[in-house]
């Protein structure tokens, strides 16, 4: 797979498209944003989502959407909730054998499909992937030691892609669970923004540890009832990816409840915000979810309330506190 298409520029997309550069690919990257396809022609970087890393001016931009199609793989990076429209657009220029790996994290509204469930509903005969971790765009553009999971059920297409986007810098892991690893991916958003609420509020690195650790049953949850494997959270895109996005400032979605914490409302945080938040829309879709399947997942629950239901933080954290005493597993 020498010839690659990411579709989608944000920061994740241009990180992809130089992590795929570095490992030789001839890469092209899809987006209708005008303005990053004129910052990448004249000064060779994403001057609005990732204007710290330069491209390779090998790498190109374009908005036509078939001439991306042209090629051996793509790699799906966009808003989870624009993923089944890029989809349909797609389907009358992509050849049923090209592999689709989806890199976006999230649960479709309304339906609340995951992303493999939406794409497999559009393009049934694309084999499917789903490359997901604890990976800062920025930090794996620069070049710093990454690790991250490629899932396909078919493990020969899964090494193919692993060995295209793979170096010695970017180590991709291969599985074949691919419910688990989306789960994951999906759910540590919104668990992020538990975290970063709790700490805006003050409330210490016991919280942030509890927080983490009652997580991970509520992933382990959610995998299993949709068939996933739970020793999947063991790895990069569970436990991994919840370490890293519930940790630190410079994952959005903690950010956004740190913010939360601190007093700020909703509306203006994302107002100041050019990039996509993705765990405030996945929070309502696992709830619903959630709903649907009979799980208990109380910190989502949480956090939901606090987004769409106006629910004041402190009764928020209050109920999470009142719960009755329960075995850990």
């Amino acid at each position: 797979m020498k010839t690659i298409s990411i579709l989608g520029a944000g920061s994740w997309g241009t990180a992809l498209a130089v992590i795929a550069n570095r490992a030789g690919a001839d890469v092209t990257i899809w987006t209708r944003n005008s303005f990053v396809i004129e910052g990448i022609h004249q000064k060779n970087r994403n001057t609005t989502y990732l204007p710290e890393v330069f491209l390779d001016p090998a790498i190109q931009v374009t908005d036509n959407l078939a001439k991306a199609c042209d090629t051996e793989l793509v790699l799906l990076v966009i808003p989870s909730q624009h993923v089944r429209s890029t989809c349909i657009a797609m389907a009358q220029h992509l050849d049923a054998s090209i592999p689709v790996v989806i890199c976006a994290k999230g649960i479709e509204r309304g339906s609340l499909a995951l992303m493999s469930e939406v794409v497999h509903a559009v393009l049934p005969n694309n084999p499917i992937a789903v490359l997901s971790g604890p990976n800062f765009a920025l930090e794996a553009a620069r070049g710093n030691p990454t690790a991250t999971t490629v899932a396909c059920a078919n493990i020969d297409i899964g090494e193919q892609i692993v060995f295209s986007i793979g170096t010695s810098l970017f180590r991709p892991y291969l599985h074949d669970d691919v419910v688990g690893r989306q789960v994951g991916g999906a759910v540590k958003n919104v668990i992020a923004i538990a975290c970063g609420i709790a700490r805006g509020k003050g409330l210490g690195e016991n919280t942030a540890s509890a927080l983490i650790t009652r997580a991970l049953s509520e992933l382990r949850r959610l995998t299993v009832a949709k068939g996933g494997k739970p020793e999947t959270l063991m790895g990069l895109s569970g436990i991994g990816d919840l370490v890293l996005t519930c940790t630190s400032q410079t994952s959005r979605n903690y950010s956004l409840g740190f913010r939360l914490g601190q007093g700020e409302t909703l509306d203006k945080i994302l107002a100041s915000r050019s990039g996509v938040t993705e765990g405030v829309t996945t929070a309502e879709s696992v709830m619903q979810l959630a709903t649907m399947l009979q799980i208990d997942m109380p910190i989502c629950e949480a956090v939901h309330r606090i987004l769409y239901e106006q629910a004041d933080i402190e009764s928020a954290i209050a109920g999470l506190l009142d719960r009755p005493f329960t075995k850990e597993i």
